[in-house]
């Protein structure tokens, strides 16, 4: 059937949506590739300041409790205090959290945050650790928490 002067064909609109999400959806397989080939980036390595200024550091009231998330997976939860016995405020505390198998290997070692805001001299604050995919294979013990990082205000 001839189409009649002046009538405009019907625009098939889940296909002009598709065709518009085409580039975009490209455009981010390809940045995700992209990003996957990176290697990620070296965390700081803790500075002679910062070794000399962790003996003012101290962890306290430390506990781990272990639950399920929604999924099923198990959580590993570590909890306590910091106290900042020294005389400068710091910004920035990571720990290094190493958990170990029955056979004492290295099953999960993750780099945390446990100051992400200003600590000041004498003060003391709580800290929450949560850790996900822990191996079936760890050895149920608080996992070995080292400082890893200190950054001075």
């Amino acid at each position: 059937m001839a189409s009649k002067k002046g009538e405009s064909k019907p625009v098939n609109v889940p296909l002009v949506i598709v065709l518009a999400i085409l580039p975009v959806a490209g455009g981010l397989i390809w940045y995700a590739n992209k990003r996957a080939g990176e290697p990620s980036p070296t965390p700081a390595a803790v500075t002679a300041e910062a070794k000399a200024y962790v003996k003012n550091l101290g962890l306290s009231g430390v506990e781990m409790k272990a639950t399920e998330n929604f999924a099923g997976a198990a959580v590993v939860e570590v909890t306590g205090k910091i106290s900042n016995n020294g005389d400068r405020a710091l910004s920035r505390v990571d720990l290094n959290c190493v958990f170990y198998d029955v056979n004492g290997l290295v099953v999960l070692r993750e780099r945390v945050p446990i100051v992400r805001t200003t600590l000041k001299p004498g003060e003391t604050k709580p800290f929450r650790l949560p850790f996900e995919g822990v191996s079936q294979n760890w050895n149920q013990v608080l996992p070995q928490l080292v400082i890893a990082q200190i950054v001075f205000e």
